[in-house]
């Protein structure tokens, strides 16, 4: 039924090796330009004490991409209801190799979905800009660049940004930023398991019809590629949030939507708060959580939301970052912020080197096998295989069982793996065809 199973363990940038990425807070290299002279065409840095307009966040991408052209991409993937482009910045040491290296995988960062919410959206490119200058002096941020490849979408929503304003700490309407050009609340306009009328979604395009043109772009951008872990940063709270952030009943607040990977989930969330000075104190914001981490339902009802559809959608589980109580913080406060998340973003980052990853090939002709599936025994969430057979599986430590089926061939038998906190494993598969092709021979008489 199967040739053989490959089964090794690499020691690559687990979570714990990378935990401590966090580097000396300022830096000669590192101080950055006040507000008066930066110059996006040119600085590496981005301004400690300001928020960057949409236009010089444009043009700074674009100069990172274009001076590091090793390690930094930058591309559209669409425009937003006024036809500002949704940029993102790509950073990997994959980029300049011209593929994404076998098995690396993917990770994205999305900021600013609600123009409103404003400081994620400067801490991405604070995580830019660190990146990009401790590569080649600090050794984990180089590691962490050859192995993994990193998706900025710092601004999400730039037709809310440019309404929004700095200092205002609630607003929730048209006029303060927060919905898109259309008065759409871009985080309740995905496809969503637990409403009526999509739960007959199946095609992309059915998924996409009537959507903003933000969702339609993000939609695309995550159904077209194997993200592995996500995050979407917000503000007006200091917590971290996973799914579900919907349920079935109609209770608004209180109710444990628990997802398959709700251990997972809880995990990816806990390290985060446990590295943020703030997020587990019981008083912050006035409203403090137990350990500074609620289930998304529990703390209230969100349909539609786009940590629900990565999860559920695609292979990328997703987490919500609530990164300020003031949406909209005043400038003075950014130096503060980058301190309380440098650390958990980058550890965050390094966490999608966690649970297991492999090939999945046939057995004969050693070809990958595209859209194969790990299935975990007690876990009803599996995960598929890229075009050129790859899968990571995250899973907090344990042992479990997994095993990989794909359209045509056998299943593959069942393997029992250990899983820490210290080791990504690596098992491969080789599934057999059930219509194996068979040699046909003749004899030819003279």
């Amino acid at each position: 039924m199967i040739v053989n199973v490959i089964w090794t363990s690499l020691l690559v940038c687990s979570t714990l090796a990378l935990a401590v990425l966090s580097l000396p807070t300022t830096s000669i290299t590192e101080q950055v330009n006040n507000k008066d002279d930066f110059n996006p065409e040119m600085d590496d840095d981005v301004p400690t004490d300001r928020y960057l307009t949409h236009e010089e966040m444009i043009t700074w991408l674009h100069s990172i991409a274009r001076r590091h052209p090793k390690k930094a991409k930058a591309f559209s993937i669409g425009k937003s209801e006024e036809g500002r482009d949704l940029l993102v910045l790509e950073l990997s040491h994959s980029v300049g190799r011209g593929e994404r290296d076998l098995l690396m995988p993917m990770v994205k960062l999305v900021g600013n979905i609600h123009g409103n919410e404003v400081v994620g959206r400067q801490l991405l490119l604070r995580t830019i800009s660190h990146l990009i200058q401790k590569d080649s002096v600090d050794p984990r941020v180089t590691r962490l660049l050859n192995t993994t490849d990193i998706f900025f979408l710092p601004s999400m929503n730039p037709d809310g940004f440019v309404k929004a304003r700095e200092g205002d700490c609630w607003s929730g309407g048209p006029e303060g930023g927060r919905l898109n050009a259309n008065n759409i609340d871009l985080n309740r306009n995905f496809p969503d398991q637990f409403k009526s009328e999509d739960k007959l979604l199946r095609s992309q395009s059915e998924m996409l019809q009537g959507r903003a043109a933000e969702t339609q772009a993000v939609i695309k951008w995550i159904k077209n590629n194997p993200f592995v872990l996500s995050a979407s940063l917000h503000g007006g709270a200091v917590v971290a949030s996973y799914p579900y952030d919907g349920s079935d009943t109609d209770q608004l607040q209180g109710y444990y939507s628990a997802s398959p990977d709700d251990k997972v989930f809880r995990k990816l969330s806990q390290d985060y708060a446990d590295r943020h000075p703030l997020m587990k104190k019981a008083d912050t914001c006035g409203v403090g959580f137990q350990d500074g981490i609620t289930n998304g339902a529990r703390w209230y009802d969100l349909k539609g939301g786009m940590q629900d559809f990565n999860y559920v959608h695609s292979n990328a589980f997703e987490i919500t970052l609530e990164l300020s109580c003031c949406k909209y913080a005043p400038a003075s406060d950014l130096p503060a912020e980058w301190e309380y998340n440098r650390k958990p973003l980058l550890n965050y980052i390094a966490s999608t080197h966690r649970g297991v990853r492999g090939l999945i090939i046939d057995k004969n002709t050693k070809r990958p096998i595209r859209d194969a599936y790990i299935h975990v025994y007690g876990i009803d969430k599996n995960i598929t295989s890229t075009e050129r057979g790859e899968y990571w599986r995250l899973l907090s430590p344990g042992r479990y069982t997994i095993q990989s089926f794909a359209e045509g061939y056998l299943p593959s038998a069942s393997r029992s793996i250990a899983i820490t906190d210290i080791y990504t494993e690596q098992v491969n598969f080789e599934l057999e065809s059930k219509f194996p092709q068979k040699t046909v021979s003749r004899l030819v008489c003279n």
